[in-house]
Parts: structure tokens; C-alpha cells; sequence
């Protein structure tokens, strides 16, 4: 159980060094006079800060909307931390690290720059998607990681009662 702990730890660890490392690069990038990097015909790299949450709902206009959504966050973080501490499994614990990860990583920048970093652009076809992160990567791919391994528990339990 305890090793369930240090996977998830761990994953939260890499998530959140990941994530502010390439920040700090696409910053330091930007803050030189650079511009946007085009890195495919679909993708580029560039610099937008989101004052809101996710799609960047509930835009923080003043400092004390800023520091609401850090509350808030530092919350949805504590319980995050709980759920690793309690994780039955190695992958859920690894799931809630990513999740953890991200969201840290989030807080962060909305501690220093009172908006989150965004970096990943992607476009197709006339269509843009919403700037993000490697936090974000991490906040979605732990969580639908956590509910694929739901709804595969739910199957197997309905086959075992058949």
C-alpha cells in the first residue's frame, strides 16, 4: 500500500516538474522578443494566460477573484492528496498523481503571474481548440484514465453477478 502511495507521489512530482519546466521555457522564449512557433500546420506554440478555469470560465478579474480560485483549487489539491494516500491500486494512484500534478501546477502559476501559462496550440481544418498546458495534459489524462477504470469495474462487476 505504501508503494501505491510513492506511485502516485511520484507521478505528481514528474507532472508538476513537466509542467512548470516547459513554462519557464516557452516564457523565457517569449519574454526575449520571440514569437509564435509553428510547429506543424496544426500545431503552434504560443503564449496566452488564462485568467479563468477550465476553457477560461470564471475569468479572475480582481486579486481577490485570483486568490478565490487558488482557495478553491488548494482544496480540490488537499482532497486530491487523500485520494492518493487512500488508493487501493497502483493505477488510481497513479491517475490522482497526474490529476494532483496538474493542478499544482496550475496553482503555481496563478501564484506568481495570477493567470495560468498556456503554451499548446492546436488548429485544423478552421478550427481552434483552447490553448493549454502540461498541466491540463495531465489533469485530462488522469481523469479520464480514472473514469475508463470505473466504467471497466462497473462491467466486470455486472459480469460477475450474471
Amino acid at each position: 500500500m505504501k508503494y501505491f502511495k510513492f506511485l502516485g507521489f511520484s507521478g505528481t512530482l514528474l507532472t508538476l516538474i513537466l509542467d512548470q519546466l516547459s513554462k519557464q521555457v516557452v516564457l523565457s522564449w517569449f519574454l526575449s522578443g520571440n514569437h509564435q512557433i509553428e510547429v506543424t500546420s496544426f500545431f503552434n506554440i504560443i503564449l496566452a494566460a488564462n485568467r479563468g478555469v477550465s476553457f477560461g470560465l470564471f475569468a479572475a478579474g480582481s486579486s481577490s477573484e485570483v486568490w478565490a480560485l487558488i482557495a478553491v483549487a488548494g482544496c480540490i489539491s488537499f482532497l486530491l492528496g487523500l485520494w492518493i494516500w487512500q488508493a487501493d491500486s497502483k493505477f488510481s494512484s497513479i491517475c490522482f498523481g497526474l490529476v494532483l500534478g496538474g493542478a499544482l501546477g496550475n496553482v503555481i502559476d496563478r501564484f506568481f503571474y495570477g493567470a495560468v501559462i498556456d503554451f499548446l496550440d492546436f488548429h485544423a481544418f478552421g478550427y481552434h481548440w483552447y490553448t493549454f498546458n502540461i498541466a491540463d495534459c495531465g489533469i485530462v489524462i488522469g481523469a479520464v484514465l480514472l473514469v475508463c477504470q470505473m466504467l471497466f469495474s462497473i462491467k466486470t462487476d455486472n459480469n460477475n453477478e450474471a
